[in-house]
């Protein structure tokens, strides 16, 4: 059975306790995890905290922390110290962000993607484990100093996220899970064999790996306001966010659309770039419209093979109230 988690807002909110009373809300229907991303606004070590003491049995987790603002070490600190707060709730989600992020927000170069994240991911558990570094690798060399506190019992598992096919293999041989996002169904199936090749060459079980989908949905009683909400955030991410996004969705088999969205977003025109996502692909990218038409295909990502988890996100022009009646419609009880 697919577990359904939450991804929290990724755009701005009223307050950091407008992310703890969603956390709690989706606590009481019965949503496994919440995940919070961090871009450029709100930290997500601080705000997780905050939801860590309010709540009671939910799970936590960052999607993601990228691997290039925090050095592995802190990271590793970062993560035993949100499990201890949260009494073992955490599940850290790990991975590159994207050149636009990395260089425009953080100042510092987008090199060596894959390797960085695999050598924070080796890094992490030995930390993470209490054992001294001594780490000798491609980028990090590292030395004489282990974790000064007790290590968390137990250590929380270390997820990464990844779009591409060498992303995504590297996750399945080294990470403890895959985090995917902005893919069609069609599209993460074609992820999901490079994640059980990378496991198998890992010499560890495919299953073993858990498999996370982020995935965009809206379900309101207005159906076409969530359509048009769920419209603009995949044309945002498609062609405001850099190549990253607009790659993987061509190697799903939608270059030409890709391309265009991307061509109208930089030149300016949003309402070109939203007008060139047509129904059938925001349909396979998203759970929108109203809460009968967003379940229905919600349930469509929820049946793949191999996916272990749907994490419901919002869009980014979502309203508080607007992401409180999608996390009421979709609710694991429904």
């Amino acid at each position: 059975m697919t577990d359904r988690t939450v991804h929290l807002p990724v755009a701005a909110q009223p307050s950091v306790d407008t992310l703890v009373d969603l956390s709690s809300r989706a606590e009481d229907l019965g949503y496994e995890r919440a995940w919070l991303p961090e871009t450029w606004g709100r930290d997500a070590v601080t705000a997780l905290t905050s939801i860590a003491h309010g709540t009671d049995e939910i799970g936590i987790g960052p999607s993601i922390l990228n691997v290039y603002s925090r050095s592995p070490a802190l990271m590793g600190q970062t993560a035993a110290t949100l499990q201890e707060v949260s009494d073992g709730r955490l599940r850290l989600g790990i991975g590159p962000s994207g050149p636009a992020v990395i260089e425009g927000w953080h100042g510092v170069d987008f090199e060596r993607p894959l390797r960085r994240t695999r050598e924070y991911v080796d890094i992490m558990r030995k930390v993470l484990a209490g054992e001294e570094l001594n780490y000798d690798g491609d980028i990090f060399n590292l030395a004489g100093f282990r974790l000064r506190s007790d290590p968390p019992d137990p250590a929380p598992p270390i997820d990464a996220a990844g779009m591409g096919p060498k992303a995504v293999e590297l996750c399945g041989r080294f990470a403890d899970g895959w985090h995917a996002t902005v893919f069609t169904p069609d599209g993460i199936r074609e992820r999901l064999e490079d994640l059980r090749r990378g496991a198998e060459l890992g010499g560890r079980d495919p299953d073993d790996v858990r498999v996370t989908l982020s995935l965009t949905a809206c379900a309101l009683a207005d159906g076409e306001r969530a359509r048009q909400l769920g419209l603009q955030h995949c044309a945002f991410y498609v062609g405001g966010m850099g190549t990253y996004y607009r790659d993987s969705l061509a190697r799903q088999g939608h270059e030409e659309v890709a391309n265009e969205v991307a061509a109208a977003w930089a030149s300016g025109d949003r309402e070109r770039a939203n007008e060139l996502l047509d129904e059938e692909l925001i349909d396979d990218l998203a759970a929108v419209g109203t809460p009968e038409e967003a379940r229905e295909r919600l349930a469509k990502f929820e049946s793949i093979d191999g996916v272990d988890a749907i994490a419901v996100g919002f869009p980014r022009g979502a309203t508080v109230d607007e992401a409180r009646e999608t996390l009421e419609a979709l609710a694991p009880e429904k």
